[in-house]
C-alpha cells in the first residue's frame, strides 16, 4: 500500500474514534446569556438569583422563577439595587468582624 494512502485511513481512524470534546466553540463562549431583561419583574415572583459578569458582557441577572423559569432581570430595577447594596454591606460586616 502506498505511504500515503496508509497515512490517511490512520487519520481517519483516529478520528472515529476519538473521544468527543465537551469544549465550546469560541464563539458559543463570548456570546451574553442575557439578549434582552424584564424590568417589571416583582420579587415574589423569584426563587433564585444567579449573578453573571463575563469579559464582553454587561453585568447579568437571572432568575429562576417559581415555575422553574429562568428570565434575564434588569440590574438597574430599584429592589435589585438595593438587595445587591445589603448583600455587600453584609459581606463587608461578616470580613469586619474576622
Amino acid at each position: 500500500m502506498d505511504v500515503k494512502l496508509l497515512t490517511v485511513v490512520a487519520a481517519l481512524l483516529v478520528l472515529m474514534y476519538a473521544p468527543p470534546s465537551k469544549a465550546k466553540p469560541i464563539s458559543l463562549v463570548e456570546r451574553c446569556y442575557c439578549r434582552s431583561t424584564i424590568s417589571n419583574l416583582p420579587r415574589g415572583y423569584i426563587r433564585e438569583l444567579k449573578f453573571i459578569h463575563t469579559p464582553n458582557c454587561p453585568f447579568q441577572v437571572i432568575a429562576k422563577l417559581k415555575t422553574n423559569k429562568e428570565v434575564c432581570v434588569n440590574p438597574e430595577i430599584r429592589w435589585l439595587q438595593q438587595y445587591l447594596k445589603s448583600a455587600i454591606n453584609k459581606m463587608k460586616k461578616s470580613k469586619q468582624g474576622n
